[in-house]
């Protein structure tokens, strides 16, 4: 005959915040305060209670603690992007494994949700707006979008890579674009290219248009108004920018240089000059932005523009847990710099 022996041995092993209090040797207070991370705690005590909480083994109990806080100690990341883009684009990554990293150090956790038009769109808003998560880290906005001022208004702490074309002003965190692909500019008129071309990023996206413009003011500056007009759209993607510099070889023959606002659509541009039969970078020098991993073995290897993808994940994650625990506040925005990378390409 069996015998309902009531909770299992390891339910009844479970140390609770009481075992916690009386091995540290402080009150059960002082224990709840360690673990919902308040500062009225002395540093002696919270080393106490931390020396216990390892020996025990005790796991907080989340539901309850975020009963108290009103934290979900999670925090969500958004591409509003499509599926291919974000799992191709080695810039995700990148951001994904900074972001990481930062939170890491701390007991958050990361959701990744993908967005791809007003349905997955809304479902993502609510999702954020019902309280599931305590702060927003948002990719890859396009055009008008509201996303980031919709979720800003649900009261949800935010930061977003880039800047927002509407002219709304949100914590951020960016690459300084403008500086990177007059970089790229400078050191081809530096080499004797005189036609230039560019195969400009979607113009609906702060990183395209920042790129494009740094690109134009560039050649003005260098005297070169018919390269500040030899412009293709791309986005983002190497079949895009093969496509774009096939475009560019048809119209304008004689180009001997091309800055893409991505690696990928270098990476793209230089398919379309091998199928052309035009050699790199004897006479077509070519340069990407990125410095994504891809560059460093593409053929020739890719000169470009290195911006650091992985510190901008990490920043986007200090500066939202920063927002997180000081509250609204001025937006900040954070603009890391970029540097050119020689390779063999140009």
């Amino acid at each position: 005959m069996s015998v309902d022996e009531g909770p299992s041995a390891a339910q009844r092993r479970a140390p609770t915040l009481e075992a916690v209090a009386e091995l540290a040797g402080v009150s059960r207070a002082t224990v709840s305060r360690v673990v919902n991370d308040s500062e009225r705690v002395s540093p002696e005590a919270r080393e106490a209670v931390t020396a216990a909480i390892t020996a025990l083994g005790y796991v907080p109990n989340r539901a309850a603690r975020s009963l108290v806080t009103r934290r979900t100690d999670t925090i969500a990341l958004i591409a509003h992007e499509r599926p291919d883009t974000v799992f191709a684009d080695p810039f995700f990554a990148s951001v994904l494994r900074g972001a990481n990293q930062a939170l890491s150090l701390t007991q958050l956790q990361l959701v990744l949700l993908q967005v791809q038009g007003d349905q997955q769109r809304d479902r993502a808003l609510r999702y954020v707006g019902n309280g599931h998560v305590d702060g927003v880290l948002l990719l890859s906005l396009h055009g008008d979008d509201t996303l980031a001022t919709s979720v800003s208004k649900a009261g949800v702490p935010l930061v977003m890579a880039g800047r927002l074309l509407t002219g709304e002003v949100v914590d951020s965190v960016d690459a300084d674009n403008v500086g990177g692909a007059g970089l790229a500019v400078r050191r081809l008129v530096a080499t004797g290219r005189r036609r230039l071309a560019t195969i400009a990023g979607p113009l609906d996206m702060s990183v395209g248009v920042d790129r494009l413009r740094g690109y134009t003011e560039a050649a003005l500056e260098a005297g070169l108004p018919d390269a500040a007009a030899r412009i293709a759209a791309g986005d983002f993607t190497e079949a895009g920018g093969r496509a774009a510099a096939a475009r560019l070889l048809a119209e304008h023959p004689t180009l001997d240089a091309l800055f893409a606002a991505s690696d990928l659509m270098a990476l793209g541009a230089l398919r379309a000059l091998r199928a052309a039969g035009r050699r790199v970078p004897e006479e077509v020098a070519v340069i990407g932005f990125d410095d994504a991993a891809p560059a460093a073995y593409s053929d020739p290897p890719l000169t470009t523009i290195r911006q650091p993808v992985e510190r901008l994940g990490q920043e986007m994650v200090r500066l939202l847990l920063r927002r997180i625990g000081d509250g609204p506040g001025t937006p900040v925005a954070v603009v890391l710099p970029t540097e050119l990378v020689v390779r063999s390409s140009a």
